[in-house]
């Protein structure tokens, strides 16, 4: 099924905007993402990380988005729901410092900036667990397992290739897996993943 429809306020639209000029901004000295106009960042980041948001948990539950890099899709997500507590973990320090930096500037109070390794962060257990473009679904699965609370649910956009990553995580992996048609990247799917257990425990 096709990812339902991202409605959002006059306020998270102007929160967009503003998260674009600094990003446009700060792209120019640090290169966070290699697309160097707004119309392109619009469509295919913006929209892209947006279309996550109807698939979130309900209930405020704290939410770690691993690789944030300039933002895509914690920073977006964030700017959309501050019902919950969102922590960014970006080990490239130039990019940490930008999430800090345009959090600070948007005032959003409820992103924590996480300058270190995936590995190596601690949180809280979670409710949500989510990336982009960051690495094959098997590895993404063993992050979230160590990060999500019981119930937790991870979401992972993926390409053209994401029930042969299913096919080859579930030789590692117990989990149940909802399937999303992306509607910014055709062929893309989106991963809602929970249950996520080691094979075998």
């Amino acid at each position: 099924m096709k990812a339902p429809d991202a409605v959002i306020s006059r306020e998270t639209e102007a929160g967009l905007d503003a998260f674009l000029a600094l990003l446009l901004k700060w792209n120019a000295r640090i290169n966070l993402v290699a697309e160097r106009d707004a119309a392109t960042l619009r469509a295919r980041h913006i929209a892209d990380s947006l279309q996550l948001l109807p698939l979130l948990p309900p209930g405020g539950g704290p939410a770690a988005d691993l690789g944030t890099g300039g933002g895509f899709p914690g920073l977006v997500l964030a700017i959309a729901d501050r019902s919950r507590p969102w922590h960014l973990v970006e080990s490239d320090r130039r990019k940490a410092a930008f999430l800090l930096a345009a959090s600070a500037e948007l005032g959003l109070s409820h992103v924590r900036v996480h300058a270190e390794r995936i590995e190596a962060v601690q949180l809280l257990p979670l409710a949500l667990v989510s990336a982009r473009a960051l690495a094959p679904l098997s590895v993404l699965l063993g992050h979230a397992a160590r990060l999500l609370a019981p119930g937790g649910v991870a979401i992972f956009p993926k390409g053209r290739n994401a029930e042969a990553e299913l096919t080859a995580a579930e030789a590692g992996w117990t989990m149940t897996a909802e399937r999303f048609e992306s509607r910014t990247e055709p062929g893309a799917t989106i991963l809602r993943i929970s249950g996520i257990c080691r094979a075998g425990t």
